[in-house]
């Protein structure tokens, strides 16, 4: 099957600023790329009364990897208008999570060196604060994939989806007191759980759209977590807790401070926000909804940005 997806975000921007955007997809991803992803950054002239005008100038970025291998984009964008757009297709195997039940968990002394800074605390997963709390709670568990999907389940069925309530400074120990959150903070309580019983978990945001599924509203980038057993990563999604089709990956970190889709040094104001994943078929036409009906391309509130 065939993925599009694409997304046009725009700033206000009071003053010439440095940003780093992470909007590519991630590396890993190129094998299934299908046609040559896009990735547009522009200052738009706007008259004084608001009105757009037709004179757009391009804004060249430098392209790099992070530490975690993400790509990204650093720029600097003139005071005004700041558009951001892209598009991308990929080839999906159509096939949902994989589910592996026999998979082990590692004694962490034969854990790989690259997976053990997934077991410490970051800026949104307070793995000591935790330590306690999750012992109590899943220490009778087997280890291994039962632990993980313990953990998974009860951040799950413990934690109310809202959208008011998305704050930049909600830490996974907030979530687990205010048991309320938005997609990112499941995955940063159901990480900060699965790390304090010594699984690596780490933090991963892409397209995840309405695919093969019953249509939930306007699209967004969203975000879900990966645990470490039996030697590779396994999908995990706190928030929809279900084998999913259609996970376009962009960036993987620790939690969401690795991996914003957009870094401002300085104030950006964001004016507009659409992202939308689908299928198409092979001569790109949208594939219909499951149940019928229509995508809605309004604007969507941004978190995370």
């Amino acid at each position: 099957m065939l993925i599009r997806s694409e997304f046009d975000i725009q700033f206000h921007l009071p003053q010439e600023l440095t940003m780093v955007a992470m909007l590519r997809l991630h590396p890993s991803v190129d094998p299934l790329v299908r046609e040559p992803e896009e990735l547009t950054l522009e200052h738009i002239e706007t008259a004084p009364q608001g009105l757009e005008l037709e004179s757009k100038t391009s804004i060249a970025a430098e392209e790099y990897l992070d530490s975690f291998g993400n790509r990204c984009s650093r720029f600097v964008a003139p005071q005004g208008t700041l558009r951001i757009s892209g598009k991308s297709l990929v080839e999906d195997d159509g096939q949902p999570d994989p589910i592996f039940t026999e998979a082990i968990q590692h004694p962490v002394e034969e854990l790989p060196t690259e997976t053990l800074q997934f077991l410490l605390s970051s800026r949104y997963c307070e793995v000591d604060q935790m330590s306690q709390v999750a012992g109590d709670m899943f220490g009778h568990t087997t280890p291994g994939w039962a632990r993980a999907v313990w953990i998974r389940d009860w951040v799950h069925n413990h934690v109310r989806f809202n959208y008011n309530t998305a704050r930049p400074t909600k830490t996974s120990l907030n979530v687990f007191t205010e048991r309320v959150g938005v997609c990112r903070d499941y995955q940063h309580l159901a990480i900060a759980m699965t790390r304090a019983m010594n699984i690596p978990a780490r933090y991963v945001t892409g397209y995840l759209g309405d695919i093969r599924t019953p249509y939930s509203g306007p699209g967004d980038f969203s975000a879900w977590y990966e645990v470490f057993l039996s030697g590779r990563w396994w999908t995990m999604d706190a928030r929809h807790n279900e084998p999913r089709i259609g996970r376009v990956l962009m960036a993987t970190g620790r939690d969401a401070t690795d991996v914003a889709i957009t870094t401002s040094f300085g104030v950006a104001e964001v004016k507009n926000f659409y992202v939308e994943s689908y299928e198409v078929d092979e001569q790109g036409v949208t594939v219909p909804l499951v149940g019928g009906g229509t995508r809605d391309k309004k604007w969507v509130p941004p978190f995370g940005l």
